[in-house]
């Protein structure tokens, strides 16, 4: 099929990736990008970590330079936010009023960070998703707050090292027993250990219950076990939702986000990619949605081959990574709630696998980069006996 107009709503890592793989592979046609926020694509691991600290400038964190962009050949339209689709129809509406016919589609939307319902609002209470949210919480750490952080996860704990390499007071409050709780006690453990050894205060195993303020400020957070937590600034970081709220009626499937086939198809000539799409993976056998910043770039990729007819079912290992502190942490695979940990330990690497019904699914290591490799490849070779 000859196709005449493609339009990528996302100017994310994971439309980035589909635009540039469709020129490469030869589409010539019109290409449209749409992109929500003013800004050119950008990578977000930076945010917590080099951004939000203020060791880079914000053009570092940018994913191409504008020449790059220019190179591409596609027309851009940032700071406009896709609001209506019609799938059966091919066309989409934009927040402008334009209704933009297209013959190929790939969602690539992302998240939007999960809120605290039902807590009133006060300043200095942020989120951290996109370069403004992490430049308005930068601004908010230069005044030296005590911080409190909410969520144990890779966003909370990255947010707090960074927190505490600048010198303030943190607490992390999480309804876990263990930070990253997912990969295991015993990486839980050590880097609940390694957190408090940097001065963090750990408070898990409760839930935020209150938020408490003075003249619009917050002041301080209230714990399900009955205990305050003072705070002048809190970062909430407890997951995050995928955005399909203008998906509404479209005619696509949405669930925990926009529902694929193994292909990452959506419909008829529409596709989705990164944080957005649930597609199904062969070589787990189950329906899957992965926040991971190297699935944005794979999926974007798999999904502009596939809309220009490669029929390759989308089936990698995936990764994900996480610097704090002097710690590196990594993981591949995937970990279910009722997978079983082992662990092996060599001085300072650690290495625990997950396995489910006896074959290993994942696998995460703690300042071990060679020896994590070799799983993946075991990972790989045991999704292959499923595929």
């Amino acid at each position: 099929m000859t196709r005449r107009r493609i339009v990528i709503v996302g100017a994310s890592a994971a439309g980035l990736a589909a635009a540039e793989t469709l020129r490469t592979g030869g589409y010539t046609g019109e290409l449209l990008i749409v992109g929500e926020e003013p800004e050119q694509p950008y990578d977000r691991p930076p945010l917590s970590k080099q951004i939000l600290a203020g060791a880079w400038p914000i053009e570092r964190a940018l994913l191409r330079s504008e020449a790059d962009l220019g190179k591409i050949g596609a027309e851009w339209r940032l700071g406009c936010r896709a609001v209506g689709l019609k799938a059966s129809d091919h066309v989409l509406k934009l927040q402008n009023g334009d209704h933009i016919e297209f013959d190929g589609l790939i969602i690539a939307t992302g998240v939007r960070a999960r809120p605290l319902e039902g807590r009133a609002a006060f300043r200095n209470v942020h989120y951290l998703r996109t370069l403004n949210d992490a430049l308005a919480m930068r601004s908010t750490l230069a005044l030296e707050p005590r911080i409190v952080v909410v969520g144990a996860g890779v966003l909370g704990t990255e947010i707090a090292a960074t927190a505490r390499a600048l010198g303030l007071d943190v607490t992390v409050v999480g309804p876990h027993r263990l930070p990253l709780h997912q990969f295991g006690h015993h990486i839980g453990e050590r880097l609940a250990d390694l957190h408090r050894s940097n001065g963090v205060d750990l408070r898990l195993g409760v839930s935020v219950t209150s938020i408490h303020g003075e003249d619009g400020g917050v002041s301080g957070i209230g714990l399900s076990n009955g205990e305050t937590c003072s705070a002048s600034a809190v970062c909430v970081a407890i997951g995050s939702i995928p955005v399909t709220d203008w998906l509404d009626g479209s005619g696509l499937k949405i669930g925990n986000g926009v529902e694929c086939d193994a292909f990452c198809q959506a419909a008829p000539d529409i596709y989705a990619a990164g944080d957005v799409a649930s597609w199904w993976h062969q070589g787990y056998g189950r329906q899957i949605r992965i926040e991971h910043r190297m699935n944005a770039t794979e999926q974007g990729i798999a999904a502009a081959r596939n809309l220009m007819g490669a029929a390759e079912p989308y089936c990698p290992v995936p990764f994900v990574w996480s610097d704090q502190y002097n710690v590196k942490l990594q993981a591949y695979g995937i970990f279910p709630s009722d997978g079983t940990f082992s662990v092996a330990a060599d001085g300072a690497k650690v290495v625990a696998e997950c396995r489910q019904n006896g074959r290993l699914v994942g696998a995460v290591g703690w300042n071990a980069v060679k020896d994590l490799r070799l799983r993946r490849q075991a990972i790989a070779d045991e999704m292959l006996l499923v595929a």
